[in-house]
């Protein structure tokens, strides 16, 4: 079952370097760059998880050979936070870029810087 994270991790980390590298259209690298992002986010989840195990929440009948190691989805849950930050500015460049060229496409943009 472990496995089926690892394939969809990668495949979303690879879509997203797709439509990096493909595409011209600056909203769509991002929107690449956020699938990424999903898919790192994904596999260190993944690779925290350990079957049978169950969140490391203080509760009856839980105790600490029951659970599941809490320092990944913490730091899962710093990097979802920071790539929300992430995103929001390069969005706010985007924005300005389309003020200042007209366009989002980046040759126009490399074309027109002049």
């Amino acid at each position: 079952m472990i496995s089926a994270y690892y394939f969809g991790a990668i495949s979303l980390v690879l879509i997203g370097l797709y439509a990096v590298l493909v595409k011209k259209n600056v909203l769509k690298m991002l929107i690449g760059l956020s699938i990424m992002e999903t898919g790192v986010n994904l596999l260190l989840v993944s690779i925290g998880y350990i079957y049978g195990r169950s969140a490391p929440i203080l509760s009856e009948g839980i105790g600490p050979n029951q659970a599941v190691d809490p320092i990944p989805q913490a730091l899962v849950l710093t990097a979802i936070v920071i790539g929300v930050a992430t995103t929001a500015m390069a969005l706010s460049v985007a924005i300005i870029l389309y003020q200042k060229y007209g366009t989002l496409n980046v040759e126009e943009i490399r074309r027109l810087r002049g």
